[in-house]
């Protein structure tokens, strides 16, 4: 077989997936005269999304923000993408991976509305933000800005850069109930001095759900010189938006979380120009200095996760952003509405709608963070993740889009217990 065959041949794989793709196409067909919003209330449409994936009964699980794991339709492409690598063996690793590890960054980048040469897969979020601040052109004194309540992988490659590089690193906290955008832009303009070089910003901040006014943020932080790293680890997937709207530097996200991806892809966008000045984490051969592939180099990988990359945002597009992240925030208010008034409950998100989405965080008072995850597991058979580090004191809760509103009425009944 040529490489061009080849080529031509993968795109077949994963054929047996093919009539739940005929099922959901009709299936959208049947309601695009309804908008996201419409369609997000409509209980019979998102039962038949929830049919494609295979859950386990013993609990109800809330907890998606960690992996969301894969639909059946997704599971059993990647699936046929393993069994073909294997089959194909060094000759695929050889002559097509990296043609179709390119089709699959191009297929991101469209998404994420960027450059094809401006964005790489990489493993996760952790990679992909930790090669920029570890290749970062520092000088001893320079500054960096971040959050209390920043990812703690980011938080740790920062303190390595302090004991490597003598960066100083000054640190905010993210408003939890702000009045507008301009308190939380507020935040970090007050840590910026004119020796600040790098500010790191969530876009969704993992362990409130807190959606935050990233452009406005970048737009303040490159009026005073300083570049801005967006960690975008739940966005993607999640809500809908284009990186080149939010004119950062810098967005790094893990594609197994909100784009249902097999676990081990993410990617890093890098602004056209900025490539250069970062030092790879690991040596490539010789690039132009602002290829970003100079950063990509990571030895063998499992390329099979590559191909199911496009697997998943088909399905994505299939249902549809819009429509999906419609979906996941009505059901986070559903829940949250019903318990924000509650003596004793503590709901750790904003209340204004457009300030969230799926995630939300709530902690019941005078009952520690691992007691009420261990209390909703053991008790009611909900599985959630404890959150208690930076003000906020309570458990993440993550549904998915195959999450029923009878299950968030369990939950619910359960905080008014508790409560």
């Amino acid at each position: 077989m040529d490489k061009r065959t080849f080529l031509k041949s993968i795109p077949a794989l994963g054929l047996g997936a093919a009539p739940f793709i005929n099922q959901l196409e009709k299936l959208t067909g049947e309601v695009a005269n309804l908008s996201p919003a419409q369609l997000a209330t409509n209980e019979d449409f998102w039962a038949k999304i929830r049919s494609d994936y295979k859950l386990k009964p013993d609990y109800i699980n809330l907890e998606n923000g960690y992996y969301c794991f894969l639909p059946k339709e997704t599971l059993e492409q990647f699936i046929s993408h393993v069994r073909e690598v294997n089959y194909q063996g060094s000759y695929y690793m050889r002559t097509v991976q990296w043609d179709k590890k390119k089709e699959a960054a191009a297929k991101l980048a469209q998404m994420a509305g960027c450059e094809p040469e401006e964005l790489i897969i990489t493993r996760n979020t952790t990679e992909s933000l930790d090669t920029v601040i570890g290749g970062f052109p520092w000088k001893a004194g320079d500054e960096a800005v971040m959050a209390n309540q920043d990812y703690g992988a980011m938080l740790n490659m920062f303190k390595l850069v302090e004991r490597r590089h003598g960066v100083v690193r000054k640190l905010v906290d993210v408003p939890l109930h702000p009045e507008s955008d301009e308190e939380i832009v507020a935040a970090y303009e007050k840590a910026i001095t004119p020796k600040t070089r790098l500010l790191m910003v969530c876009h969704l901040v993992n362990i409130t759900g807190h959606i935050l006014p990233v452009k406005k943020i970048c737009d303040m932080a490159h009026a005073r010189g300083v570049e801005v790293m967006v960690d975008g680890a739940h966005a993607f997937g999640q809500i809908t938006f284009s990186i080149k709207d939010l004119n950062c530097d810098y967005y790094g996200t893990s594609l197994h979380k909100w784009l249902s991806v097999p676990l081990g892809a993410g990617f890093l966008y890098v602004k056209q120009g900025k490539a250069n000045q970062i030092w790879p984490l690991f040596a490539e051969d010789e690039r132009e200095p602002d290829d970003i592939s100079r950063l990509n180099h990571t030895g063998t990988h499992p390329v099979h996760t590559d191909l199911a990359i496009t697997n998943a945002i088909d399905y994505h597009h299939m249902i549809g952003g819009e429509r999906k992240e419609a979906r996941l925030r009505y059901i986070q208010n559903y829940w949250t509405s019903q318990v924000r008034d509650l003596s004793h409950v503590i709901v750790n998100t904003p209340k204004d709608k457009h300030r969230s989405c799926a995630i939300a965080n709530v902690g019941i008072k005078g009952m520690k963070p691992a007691d009420l995850a261990k209390t909703l597991l053991e008790k009611y058979n909900i599985w959630t993740v404890a959150i208690n580090r930076d003000g906020v004191y309570g458990c993440r809760i993550t549904p998915n889009v195959y999450t029923t509103t009878d299950e968030l009425d369990v939950f619910v009944a359960a905080l008014k217990d508790l409560a």
